[in-house]
């Protein structure tokens, strides 16, 4: 199943027999929720997700948005809808980081059917409600562990050994400012790759195509293994999205730089270079 649906097809499916749970998991950095942004409109049906409290553990030596609970984890999912036969629609404000974690971590537990609205609520022109959903409890149940994921050895070790992608801002990459964790830079061996360079003008996500083009360019060719990380698990996950619209399987590290930079035993490469 493709990761991704468009606005048109989520609006025919919306409408059809068997509509798929929607999730809005709108979500800013550093700040309070926006449960109130979704109380005042959303796409019909939608419930929302607190990523900082549903969808992460808080923060601390495993980073700042480790793992959620699973079983905090399982009942946001049961609350919001979700079974494991019914299809699962995610979005966000636009910026996509937020949906792709929830895609993420319903994959990783194992749902069988979710994908990200693409563009996210900026590219839905149909209609939407304001309150709160209060859907039928789902009956998911997750099972961890179906999809890849990375500590902090496993990072070290496929950034010698296979690809690991490094999602953050350039700058952030390079060290030449770290706004937000103790020291800035970037695991060695790690490969620059924003996730500003698998979204078009709009929003949405490059075709296929050109984002398969994307992640050859930076050594994703099929030879070795991919793995990605960003600031703490949320961007990175939308490189995952990314390379899975292009065909490319990825293993995320959840603990990502704020927790690779807390241990002043781990190696910092500077620099615009791998190495």
């Amino acid at each position: 199943m493709n990761a991704i649906i468009s606005a048109s097809r989520l609006a025919s499916d919306l409408a059809g027999p068997n509509p798929p749970v929607v999730l809005d998991v709108r979500w800013q950095l550093g700040g309070p929720n926006l449960r109130h942004f979704y109380e005042e409109a959303h796409i019909p049906g939608a419930v929302y997700v607190d990523l900082d409290t549903e969808l992460a553990a808080p923060a601390g030596a495993a980073g700042r948005h480790p793992l959620p609970d699973p079983e905090v984890f399982a009942a946001a999912m049961r609350a919001a809808g979700v079974s494991e036969d019914r299809d699962v629609v995610v979005y966000d404000g636009g910026l996509g980081w937020a949906a792709a974690r929830a895609w993420w971590l319903l994959r990783w537990t194992g749902h069988p059917s979710v994908r990200v609205l693409d563009g996210g609520l900026a590219a839905w022109s149909g209609p939407v409600e304001s309150g709160r959903a209060a859907p039928a409890a789902g009956t998911f149940v997750p099972a961890p562990g179906k999809v890849s994921l990375l500590d902090a050895d496993g990072a070290a070790s496929l950034a010698r050994t296979g690809l690991l992608l490094d999602a953050r801002a350039a700058e952030r990459y390079r060290g030449d400012v770290e706004p937000i964790d103790r020291v800035g830079g970037h695991i060695p061996g790690a490969v620059s790759a924003p996730t500003t360079g698998n979204v078009a003008e709009t929003g949405c996500f490059l075709p296929a195509a050109e984002l398969a083009d994307r992640f050859a360019s930076l050594g994703a060719d099929g030879s070795s293994e991919v793995g990605v990380y960003c600031g703490s698990g949320v961007s990175g996950a939308h490189e995952v999205l990314a390379l899975a619209v292009a065909g490319i399987p990825a293993a995320l590290y959840v603990g990502s730089w704020s927790e690779w930079s807390q241990d002043e035993g781990r190696p910092v490469a500077t620099g615009p270079d791998p190495q």
